[in-house]
């Protein structure tokens, strides 16, 4: 698998936290892509951690903390538990599909400075810290990823 190294540009903060989040994004899909469904449920490591949980995890943040949390949406999460009839197939699509809606609530906000409607008994949030969060999370899941994806297959790069 070729290292992608991340995107550079000269974008403004939102610009910036969009593209970095994408690049995230793909990286997680392209350690997930290829692999075989028998390994993408298999626990290679002492916490249990497969790759269909990552991708279903992800899109279940996603769905958390942009649709529910910022815009407000009432909707049922996407469940992160791997199920016997879930594939990585439809996993990676739902994620997908869960980020192209992100993606367009984001566009839709009138400033990183908005506030999320619904974030319960925390402490309030806006959506510059949202992104910022949504970015570390998945970066740290791709991270996981990249060492279930090397003690699969062998596979290493971004």
């Amino acid at each position: 698998m070729p290292d992608r190294k991340p995107p550079r540009l000269e974008g403004d903060e939102g610009d910036t936290l969009r593209a970095l989040l994408q690049y995230q994004r793909d990286s997680l899909v392209r350690k997930a892509s290829g692999v075989d469904e028998a390994a993408a449920r298999r626990s290679l490591v002492g916490s249990g951690t497969t790759m269909l949980w990552l991708i279903k995890h992800v899109a279940r943040a996603e769905s958390l903390w942009i649709q529910r949390r910022f815009a407000g949406e009432e909707l049922n999460l996407p469940d992160d538990t791997v199920h016997p009839d879930d594939t990585l197939a439809a996993a990676l699509e739902a994620y997908r599909t869960t980020w192209t809606r992100t993606d367009s609530i984001v566009a839709s906000a009138s400033s990183l400075d908005e506030s999320c409607r619904d974030v319960g008994d925390e402490a309030p949030v806006n959506l510059r810290w949202v992104l910022m969060h949504l970015l570390e999370e998945t970066a740290r899941h791709a991270g996981h990823a990249d060492i279930l994806r090397e003690l699969i297959d062998g596979s290493t790069g971004r």
